[in-house]
């Protein structure tokens, strides 16, 4: 013969009560994990070298290293800034022909002119470029042209162009791209 169930002897009112409380408890684990309860990543810590001594510290711009301290513009890119360079590495430089790299070292005018067409009084991280091109005034008083596209950031100036091939090197007094030509 057919044996009745058992009756579930709570009552519904205390089962409502009991998945009230679970949904609240697990809503507050979830608001708790993060403050208003959004994830969040935590912030990195502001870089503590500045442009020069993270130029210094790296073996890829050392003929910038000599170029900078040759213009005697140590203290200037050391200094508060912000600034954005578009640092030459050694390759950049070597494409220069020797000749007229020992020229433009030995002419501290020509060289401070050169060096202030690769530096921005702002610092431009390479998100805030925007596509197309845009027209960028320089340290040394020179506008350049500083392009996105689908390859990527490049610059133009009166002396040549040159592509960004390492883009936001921070520094406490703003950021450096590296660039593949001087210009």
């Amino acid at each position: 013969p057919n044996t009745p169930l058992p009756q579930n002897k709570t009552k519904p009112q205390n089962t409502m009560k009991a998945f009230v409380l679970a949904i609240f408890a697990a809503l507050a684990v979830c608001a708790s994990a993060a403050p208003g309860g959004h994830y969040y990543r935590p912030r990195t810590a502001a870089p503590k070298k500045n442009i020069v001594e993270i130029a210094v510290g790296d073996e890829r711009f050392s003929t910038l290293v000599a170029a900078v301290k040759a213009a005697g513009l140590v203290d200037t890119l050391a200094g508060a800034g912000p600034f954005t360079v578009f640092a030459p590495t050694n390759d950049a430089f070597a494409k220069v022909p020797a000749d007229a790299l020992n020229g433009l070292l030995a002419d501290k005018e020509a060289l401070t002119a050169v060096l202030l067409r690769h530096v921005v009084p702002a610092k431009i991280p390479s998100y805030k470029v925007p596509y197309g091109t845009t027209n960028v005034a320089t340290a040394g008083g020179e506008e350049i042209a500083v392009t996105r596209g689908k390859k990527g950031i490049s610059i133009k100036s009166s002396a040549g162009g040159a592509n960004v091939i390492i883009a936001d090197v921070k520094a406490s007094n703003g950021v450096i791209h590296a660039v593949d030509t001087v210009f």
